[in-house]
């Protein structure tokens, strides 16, 4: 076998294989579409912290906290980040695009539910736009 026999050969098998890769093959995923919508929901509200408020004006639309908790003495422990996270997710659920951060917490005492804990309490807010 020649050279240009091999090339053609080779040009033959490689067609052959991709052109098995190319058929009505479909791609599914275990991911639920709605699941990753609401865990980015938070991402749409605008944090203000250590004091900071939107420039224009807003209408505070509630009161709401977030709490993370250490369930076991070698779990993850709390932080103010989660807390956070948790106090947005329910501004979300207010209609709020905004959250003025009034105070975060975090507690080293176990309780009877956690070994440590974080808090985070804000306003949640509607503003004209994301600022």
């Amino acid at each position: 076998m020649n050279t240009s026999q091999t090339i053609a050969l080779i040009t033959l098998f490689s067609t052959v294989l991709l052109s098995a890769c190319s058929s009505n093959y479909t791609f599914n995923s275990n991911l639920d579409g709605e699941a990753i919508d609401e865990y980015f929901k938070p991402t749409s509200v605008e944090l203000y912290i250590d004091g900071a408020s939107p420039k224009g004006p807003y209408e505070i639309v509630g009161l709401v906290e977030g709490e993370s908790c250490q369930e076991t003495e070698s779990g993850v422990p709390a932080n103010i980040a989660d807390a956070r996270t948790q106090a947005r997710k329910k501004a979300v659920e207010l209609g709020a695009n905004g959250l003025i951060v009034k105070k975060c917490l975090l507690t080293e005492q176990k309780t009877n539910t956690c070994y440590t804990q974080a808090f985070c309490v804000g306003q949640a807010i509607k503003t004209a736009t994301a600022q």
